[in-house]
């Protein structure tokens, strides 16, 4: 049989003059100070390295870098606009009843996202050697390399690559709403295609913005690839510049301080819009 603990008495309990002292961690203050001695030597190894940091002011507003910006720019929300569109186009034929749909929308998923993104541009660069013509009768009748230029090519291949893998996040999005919201809509007298506008999507929209906002950052930094088909973006302007000058590295941290400007703006963006969505969920108006 267990002894029952005595009773505690007003004797036996700390007095109000007792110092009160929080417990040590001192294995922070050890990880905080090597993190800092890491950081201190990394500022200093740039700093002392081999890199003119002169060129790197100098050509950081220098108009050509300026204007492949603006063309990472274009790429970016061309390429994203198309990824979404196609990736709420296909996200809702995934649900769709009819079965060739339905086939339709994995099949593109199934290719689109199972081939690397570099693999894709090129193909879409090259795509005139198996169609020769884009013909639409009564449309357009033009030779393929005379419309596949590099700034098409880049944004067909970022943006069917980036709705390949929105579909299944809008696929994702819409199945979580819920059921019986649909099935009220039903009982008022809603059409679906006015459930899906005025009940799904908005949702839907909600639940998939911080993909969306992340899709964007990762958009611009794809971009760069586009300087493998001889698209004039920023990172295919300065390797034109260092392949004359020699100044690489500088001209690399050139475009890593553009693109770090560009994601930081695009990830305040995402906040505010995660917070418009948001104020009917509990978020602060």
């Amino acid at each position: 049989m267990t002894r029952a603990n005595p009773p505690l008495s007003a004797d036996t309990l700390p007095g109000p003059d007792l110092p009160v002292r929080g417990r040590r961690h001192p294995w922070r203050w050890i990880a905080g100070g090597l993190v800092l001695l890491l950081l201190a030597l990394l500022v200093r190894a740039f700093a002392e390295g081999n890199i003119r940091w002169a060129i790197v002011g100098e050509f950081l507003t220098a108009p050509v870098i300026v204007k492949g910006f603006v063309w990472t720019l274009l790429i970016t929300f061309a390429a994203l606009a198309l990824g979404v569109v196609l990736g709420f186009a296909f996200g809702m034929m995934r649900l769709s009843a009819n079965p060739v749909l339905r086939f339709a929308s994995w099949l593109y998923v199934w290719i689109f996202r199972g081939t690397p993104v570099l693999l894709q541009l090129l193909i879409w660069f090259n795509i005139a050697l198996i169609f020769p013509t884009l013909y639409i009768p009564g449309v357009v009748d033009m030779k393929m390399v005379t419309v596949m230029t590099p700034f098409v090519a880049a944004v067909l291949g970022l943006g069917v690559n980036e709705g390949s893998y929105l579909t299944e996040v809008v696929r994702g999005g819409i199945l979580s709403v819920d059921r019986g919201q649909v099935e009220a809509a039903n009982t008022l007298g809603m059409t679906p295609g006015q459930t899906m506008r005025r009940i799904i999507l908005p949702q839907t929209m909600r639940l998939i913005l911080p993909v969306l906002g992340n899709s964007a950052v990762g958009m611009l930094k794809f971009s760069s690839l586009a300087a493998t088909i001889a698209m004039t973006e920023m990172l295919n302007a300065a390797q034109r510049i260092y392949f004359i000058n020699g100044a690489v590295i500088e001209l690399l941290f050139v475009c890593a301080l553009w693109y770090l400007a560009g994601t930081t703006v695009l990830s305040i963006g995402q906040y505010y819009l995660e917070k418009h969505f948001g104020r009917s969920h509990g978020g602060r108006a």
